[in-house]
């Protein structure tokens, strides 16, 4: 094909369409609009740009839809641009991504924080946080102290990235029905606790931190921290900032997943190489959230199933002491005869 054909069928054909074929779904709670999730088993492919990008976040290959109909077909190059030219006109199986923000001119990142105001006991953002996602109030009031949520649109909550100043770069932004990343800002760390903490502990998601915070309960030097979900130079930066100090333990407390497992080794050689302590903390779930959830779930069934069972001794007590088997009371209230009642008296 000459140049001009291949760059015609870049244009028209998505890596979406391409992954679709191959028998790859999408992963709607783990995407973004700009950067969509892949599963097939445990094979893991994210989509970038618009359709004509991707990445394997298990490994460094990425490209445009030519490099992945190769990395997906193990085929050379000639072979994979016939099958991306058999993929004019396909269609996808879910509708086109549309994001619920209109779009406008970026705003300096630390300007768009200041604007949103801090959640509080009855905003959306509370609402979803200690409600939907099931965080104790204790850990979001130490969050909103330390500066690092702020109100989003449609309840949803920002969680911010801040750099080694403590700057504002950017944040997570998860809701009920939105998961994304601040337009023009940066992947560096979202950090929830002591900044000279002896035990650094990184998930990859703010959500996950504050989750894991609140399942091992208040601990003075731990530092949670989150990745966002990506591994940017910026993170990689950040983190190896951190860990030079010395007496420091690493965990790697990241989702219970191929990409989790990676991501740990990251760590584990991140820590070897500074020579730092380092562990690998696995949720018995697929991220620390749902622990929690799963956690206080349990947690509530059990107060339930308590509080059935004394109703039913109670009701119990009421009909085993009927009048026709109670015994006789004097007429202070005392049983006929008991020695307590003439004491008493």
């Amino acid at each position: 094909m000459k140049r001009e054909e291949l760059e015609a069928l870049r244009a028209r054909v998505s890596c979406e369409a391409v992954l679709e074929r191959a028998g790859y779904e999408i992963d709607m709670k783990e995407s973004t609009r700009r950067a969509i999730k892949y599963r097939c088993g445990s094979n893991i492919v994210i989509v970038t740009h618009d359709g004509r990008g991707w990445f394997d976040p298990l490994s460094d290959e990425k490209g445009d839809v030519f490099g992945l109909a190769m990395f997906l077909e193990r085929i050379p190059f000639p072979p994979a641009a016939e099958t991306v030219a058999s993929m004019i006109g396909f269609r996808l199986s879910r509708p086109e991504w549309r994001s619920q923000r209109t779009s406008g001119p970026v705003e300096d990142i630390a300007d768009r924080w200041r604007s949103r105001r801090t959640p509080s006991p009855g905003s959306g953002a509370w609402r979803y946080l200690c409600g939907a996602r099931w965080i104790p109030t204790a850990i979001a009031r130490q969050a909103v102290r330390e500066g690092v949520l702020r109100e989003g649109p449609f309840g949803s909550m920002w969680a911010a990235h801040v750099d080694a100043e403590g700057r504002v770069v950017g944040w997570e932004e998860r809701g009920p029905d939105w998961r994304g990343f601040a337009t023009g800002g940066s992947k560096v760390l979202f950090r929830f606790g002591p900044s000279d903490a002896s035990r650094l502990c990184v998930t990859e998601a703010a959500i996950d931190a504050m989750s894991l915070a609140a399942l091992e309960g208040p601990r003075e030097q731990t530092l949670y921290l989150s990745t966002g979900g990506g591994w940017s130079p910026a993170t990689d930066a950040a983190l190896s900032e951190l860990v030079v100090r010395p007496g420091l333990t690493l965990v790697a407390a990241t989702d219970a997943n191929p990409q989790g497992d990676v991501y740990a080794e990251r760590l584990r050689a991140l820590a070897e190489a500074s020579g730092c302590d380092w562990q690998r903390l696995r949720p018995p779930a697929e991220d620390w959230n749902e622990v929690l959830q799963n956690r206080e779930k349990e947690k509530r069934e059990r107060k339930t199933e308590g509080n059935n069972e004394a109703c039913r001794m109670r009701a119990g007590r009421i009909k085993g002491g009927s009048a026709r088997h109670a015994p006789a009371l004097d007429p202070v209230g005392h049983e006929a005869g008991s020695a307590e009642g003439v004491m008493k008296d």
